[in-house]
């Protein structure tokens, strides 16, 4: 499957926002954003350029590029997921984010067992992780109330997996999961709410750019 492999930083700054995509150097010093926050691109450091107001368009599509870019998601597999939330009952746009947050790399993510959903999807793809006791590597994988998500007994053993139980507990985590941080496993408890969802998307504008 094709995936993005260009410098995460400059998504970030063509949302011109905190994406966090490479986990603690996000928060550091060293983050590029903190030093060059102006969109990329050679109109990008032109201040009369950024105030230009934006049409409806511009802004729906933003919104859209930014959900995309924070779950690691391309846009046929985004469109998808949309055409998934609006069959189902409730509010599209809430429906949308649901269905990402299920997403297994993004539930590895909240876990605390990778610094970022990249890092999450890898730790998945290569085997590293189980859901309800089978080995799972795939990232799109959608977990369910009861679901058990936990680190494979032999990877376990692993350098990564060892130093990274030392880290656990720091980041808080969602309600709507568990964890048991001795044997490395996690519990789907309910489904998210949007009100749960900490995402900085406004999934309106999302839905409003696919109802055109």
């Amino acid at each position: 499957m094709a995936r993005y492999i260009g410098p995460a930083c400059k998504l970030c700054r063509r949302e011109g926002m905190k994406l966090y995509l490479k986990g603690e150097k996000c928060y550091g010093e060293k983050c590029p954003f903190e030093r060059r926050s102006y969109p990329p691109g050679q109109h990008g450091k032109d201040a009369a350029f950024r105030r230009r107001k934006k049409s409806d368009y511009a802004m729906q599509l933003r919104e859209k590029q930014k959900a995309r870019r924070i779950y690691g998601v391309l846009e046929r597999q985004f469109r998808r997921y949309f055409r998934e939330a609006e069959r189902l009952s409730g509010m599209t746009g809430e429906n949308l984010l649901i269905l990402l947050e299920r997403r297994l790399d993004n539930v590895v993510y909240r876990l605390g067992l990778a610094d970022s959903r990249g890092q999450a999807r890898q730790l998945v793809q290569h085997g590293h992780i189980t859901v309800n006791g089978r080995k799972t590597n795939i990232p799109s994988f959608s977990v369910r109330p009861g679901d058990v998500i936990a680190v494979r007994p032999e990877s376990r053993r692993k350098r990564y997996f060892k130093d990274r139980k030392e880290q656990l507990g720091k980041r808080a985590l969602p309600s709507w999961l568990s964890f048991d941080e001795e044997r490395m496993e996690g519990r789907v408890v309910t489904l998210p709410t949007r009100q749960e969802i900490d995402a900085p998307v406004q999934e309106q504008l999302i839905v409003e750019f696919y109802s055109r």
